[in-house]
């Protein structure tokens, strides 16, 4: 039996990407931007770290190291790097055209998500990864063109918040089943 944590993964992108909704509701420019910066610091740092993890160690079968792996990895130091930008006053926009190109590659794992028909739902988990990446793709014309637009900012948030609905949907039953599958699991160094 292998360990796997992407529950934990799923549920810490629900929280950044509510975070991430948060912010772009109230305004890129929003005078108290800083307020962002604790919640997209941890969000971020967790998503880095088990990305990385997962991506070097493989701890899962096939494929899903690199769908959520890589994915962790790209969607945690985009946070990491937002909240060091925030907090010291940096403009973002380097970030966002960062983001575009990470929200190209979550689109890319969605759709050949559904394609290959990879986990139990291809579909729902397909479109998370879809809505997860617009976010991403539209983070450049949002700073560039869209700051001060309310109905593009609406938008946006709505798109992330369906996003975090799919990805705590999939994360919750996780756990639920999780828990059951490895209720009598012991390590190998208790063996």
């Amino acid at each position: 039996m292998f360990i796997d944590y992407i529950t934990l993964m799923l549920i810490n992108m629900v929280a950044g990407l509510v975070l991430l909704a948060g912010f772009v509701y109230q305004g890129v420019g929003h005078s108290s931007a800083k307020q962002w910066v604790p919640g997209f610091g941890v969000s971020g740092a967790i998503a880095f770290v088990t990305g990385l993890h997962m991506t070097f160690t493989w701890p899962i079968g096939g494929s899903y190291n690199i769908a959520f792996g890589e994915t962790s990895i790209l969607f945690g130091i985009l946070l990491i790097s937002a909240a060091v930008c925030l907090a010291t006053g940096w403009d973002l926009i380097s970030l966002g055209i960062y983001a575009f190109f990470a929200g190209l590659v979550s689109i890319v794992v969605g759709a050949r998500i559904i394609n290959l028909e990879l986990t139990r739902q291809p579909l729902v988990a397909g479109l998370g990864f879809i809505l997860t990446g617009l976010g991403g793709v539209a983070a450049t014309p949002t700073l560039l063109y869209f700051r001060t637009n309310r109905t593009w900012r609406i938008i946006g948030a709505a798109v992330l918040l369906g996003a975090a609905a799919i990805w705590a949907f999939i994360g919750y039953l996780g756990y639920w089943g999780h828990l059951e599958t490895f209720q009598k699991w012991i390590p190998e160094t208790m063996r």
